[in-house]
């Protein structure tokens, strides 16, 4: 079964591999989805926060911790 952690990273490949797409295909929202998906890492840098991890464990569940 998929987990929250797993889902958001595999989110964030998808997002990013449609942004390289779209500024390959020379189109600036292209630019505007890396500019989302590099200020939601800063945030998630910063704050120890990730909005789309918290949204997805509600929906999915967190991973086990092997811990």
């Amino acid at each position: 079964m998929i987990c929250a952690e797993k889902l958001q990273r595999l989110m964030m490949a998808g997002v990013l591999a449609l942004s390289w797409f779209l500024i390959s295909v020379g189109s600036v929202y292209g630019f505007v989805l890396l500019g989302f998906v590099i200020a939601m890492i800063v945030i998630w840098a910063v704050t120890d926060f990730c909005p789309s991890i918290w949204v997805l464990s509600k929906l999915v569940g967190r991973c086990k911790s092997a811990c």
